[in-house]
């Protein structure tokens, strides 16, 4: 399954920019950053159950905030991009 999360966690203490990391680490984990707080994932229903749940226990959900978009692969390839970045697509072969 095709999934975009989306998260604001705040960043007022410390305690909150060690939950921005490690919720960018799972993240990274799975997918491909789009945008700063932007994750384009994919992942089998077993692999979107443990990356969900770890992710809520990772915030603080009276100032944090996730969102998941759930995509089907005809979505995804009717994302558009425009700008700087290059757009990665997270299900092909990623080559060095």
């Amino acid at each position: 399954m095709f999934i975009l999360i989306t998260y604001d966690v705040c960043t007022s203490d410390s305690a909150g920019r060690k939950r921005l990391r490690r919720v960018a680490k799972l993240c990274v984990n799975y997918g491909v950053r789009v945008q700063n707080s932007v994750f384009e994932c994919q992942a089998d229903a077993a692999q979107w159950r443990i990356l969900k749940n770890d992710l809520l226990s990772e915030i603080d959900e009276e100032k944090d905030s996730l969102r998941f978009y759930y995509l089907n692969d005809n979505q995804h390839s009717k994302a558009e991009h425009y700008g700087a970045k290059n757009n990665i697509e997270v299900d092909k072969p990623l080559i060095f």
